[in-house]
């Protein structure tokens, strides 16, 4: 005998939490078969069809202005979600949703190489985690350890956006580096950005793309 669940709290899980976005979510589920009006429970047999109709048809997003956008021009009804770390654009997370708009970015403008000097061991560490897949190169570097000369240089040429992470992790010594040595089409492409945290210093990134 087949278990089955209770679909209000299934939904709930999906991140159906709002009582419109379950309504919406039923009357799909109603159209397509799977359960009928006044139905409180579904067997587990239904429960992956009943998901993947749910994500061809619907696109769950966050308020923030940047995934309505999204989820409106993803060719799925819009629905927004609850709990905030189901929207499907960012997770929930400020950081995530930083970094997909930097990517879409640099997409369209064919930026693919990317260097960022500074930050933290460990925001580095996030940065090239949320990054992965992408499609952009990353060159991470320490700002911390004297960067010779000619990797300096190296990134410069390297480097489709340079980034200098300022108001972190980042000594004079190496940020003088690329800055006393960046002429010509290498000075247009190295940025400082003063900012502390991953969503702030990617803000200053994008910016610097979109302008």
């Amino acid at each position: 005998m087949s278990g089955d669940v209770e679909i209000e709290g299934w939904l709930a899980g999906l991140g159906f939490g709002l009582p419109a976005a379950r309504r919406r979510a039923r009357e799909l589920l109603e159209a397509a078969g799977l359960t009928r009006a006044g139905k409180t429970r579904m067997s587990n047999e239904k429960l992956e069809k009943a998901e993947s109709l749910l994500h061809e048809r619907v696109f769950l997003h966050c308020t923030q202005s940047e995934c309505v956008g999204f989820a409106k021009s993803s060719g799925r009804e819009p629905v927004l979600c609850e709990p905030r770390n189901t929207c499907e654009r960012c997770g929930g997370s400020d950081n995530s949703r930083a970094v997909k708009d930097v990517i879409d970015a640099c997409r369209q403008r064919g930026v693919t190489r990317l260097v960022i000097v500074g930050g933290s061991p460990t925001a580095r560490q996030e940065l090239e985690r949320l990054m992965t897949g992408s499609g952009l190169e990353l060159r991470l570097v320490d700002g911390t350890k004297a960067r010779p000369l000619e990797l300096a240089r190296g990134d410069l040429a390297w480097g489709d956006v340079v980034l200098l992470w300022g108001a972190t992790e980042l000594h004079h010594k190496v940020s003088n580096q690329y800055q006393d040595h960046a002429t010509g089409p290498a000075k247009r492409k190295l940025i400082h950005v003063p900012r502390r945290g991953i969503a702030q210093v990617l803000a200053g990134l994008l910016a610097h793309l979109v302008r």
